[in-house]
């Protein structure tokens, strides 16, 4: 095969295998069509890899750490093995570790429990909202919103200018994004992290949109942890890491209280118990843990790593090269940015369209092309709302828009794509959005709890 008609292949198909790639769904209008799954920031799908390896391992599953049994230490093997391909792959420092969680979320929350007493936490308002709230659970903890950057720039100097003027100078976290699960917008990691080190802060960096697309390196971005979930990553199992500096976790109370996390409970002569927890990562992963999900995540940063991440950037950017220049074409559409049109960004864009409520279009692409997208303000409100130019009072629930079809609301559409996506996909979202601003929806819809569906009385 001639050297071009490879490269087209290798634009056409997509690099990775994911599950669902032949799962064909109806129309409203008749017959059915290959689903074209173009909502990878909120869950990814499945790699055919993570699947298979899984799969493999499923018969030989037990409980980890504490049985005598073959298939209690090929788990226990397992389940270590998996810690350390995640801490290889993070670019994790000797000292760090590497804690199993549910999800960033939960990853944030514990760190969020973790914090010395008294820590201030700087946050810009642009976070989704697992690294935007869980400093609110301490009441000892002062948390500082920053007002949505608009240049890389300015976010650096308004975190500057912040951790200059706190008072009083104590322990600080900043929490910062890696990748916008919003604008898809790349944030400059390393100069924030410079900045806060500056300052005597310690960064957390979610990374939930950024380690899909990127690899991330801690030690290289100099950032203290990292947050992020499996499902984000091809690894849909329910489990999620934060990794990073020890001390904070080992200093703090475990997470959870039980099993796995304590090393020695003893009854006292005044009818109490005293308990040494673990200082290890085991200190804050109480119970029986994960290991499916645990196994997922090595085996798909596994597989990311052996694809090479250089060759997935260059195709994904071609997607969004792809997709950004045939929304251009459309003039009633308005793609959302906070840093400009030629900001570097990953595989996620969101946007609105001109006389359409955006659940409404997100219905009808669904309904009449078989594509999936997400409408609403993405579980990041404030930042929906600066994009939109609404006022943060304004009313508005995740994913639920608050108007009928065709009345306006406060909620826009997300596309976005991966390492799974065929180009096919992307071509056919461009035919919809094309086809549904000329000519509109060819079905009728109704709002039915709080979301356009179509009307099939």
């Amino acid at each position: 095969m001639p050297v071009a008609a490879v490269a087209a292949d290798r634009s056409v198909c997509a690099p990775l295998p994911v599950l669902g790639r032949d799962v064909r769904v109806p129309l409203v209008t008749g017959g059915e069509v290959d689903y074209a799954a173009l909502d990878y920031a909120a869950s990814a799908p499945a790699l055919q890899r993570v699947w298979d390896d899984v799969a493999a391992y499923a018969p030989y599953y037990g409980s980890v750490h504490r049985g005598a049994g073959y298939l209690s230490q090929l788990s226990t093997d397992l389940f270590e093995n998996s810690r350390r391909t995640i801490a290889e792959f993070l670019g994790c420092r000797a000292d760090d570790q590497v804690v199993f969680t549910r999800s960033t979320t939960d990853s944030l929350n514990l760190l969020a429990a973790a914090l010395p007493q008294g820590t201030r936490v700087f946050v810009f308002e642009t976070e989704h909202h697992a690294s935007l709230l869980p400093w609110e659970q301490r009441a000892d903890t002062a948390v500082t919103y920053l007002n949505a950057p608009r240049t890389p720039r300015q976010a650096v100097d308004t975190l500057e200018k912040a951790l200059a003027e706190r008072e009083p100078y104590g322990p600080a976290l900043v929490c910062v994004t890696g990748a916008s699960n919003v604008t898809g917008e790349l944030w400059p990691v390393q100069e924030l992290a410079i900045a806060a080190h500056a300052h005597g802060a310690r960064i957390v960096l979610d990374a939930a949109q950024l380690v899909p697309h990127h690899p991330v390196d801690l030690a290289e971005l100099d950032v203290d942890w990292v947050a992020f979930s499996g499902h984000k990553l091809y690894a849909p199992f329910g489990a999620g890491v934060l990794a990073g500096r020890a001390d904070w976790l080992q200093d703090a109370a475990p997470y959870l209280a039980g099993g796995g996390a304590s090393r020695k409970v003893s009854r006292r002569t005044d009818g109490g118990v005293d308990i040494e927890w673990h200082t290890t990562a085991a200190r804050h992963e109480a119970g029986s843990p994960n290991v499916i999900g645990a196994y997922a995540i090595a085996s798909a940063c596994q597989a990311l790593t052996e694809a090479g991440f250089p060759e997935l950037i260059a195709r994904e950017q071609e997607l969004i090269d792809r997709v950004t220049a045939g929304l251009a074409e459309v003039p009633e559409v308005q793609v959302l940015s906070l840093f400009g049109a030629d900001a570097a960004r990953v595989g996620v864009l969101s946007f609105v369209v001109e006389g359409w409520n955006s659940s409404h279009f997100a219905a009808a692409l669904s309904a009449e092309y078989g594509i999936g997208v997400r409408d609403g303000l993405f579980c990041a409100h404030p930042l929906v709302r600066t994009l939109l130019g609404s006022e943060p009072q304004d009313p508005g629930e995740c994913g639920a828009p608050e108007a009928a079809p065709g009345e306006r609301s406060l909620n826009a559409i997300r596309v976005s794509f991966g390492a799974g996506t065929p180009r096919e996909h992307v071509d056919r979202f461009l035919r919809a959005v094309k086809e549904l601003v000329t000519d509109g929806a060819r079905w009728n819809y109704r709002t039915e709890d709080g979301r356009c569906v179509p009307d099939r009385a």
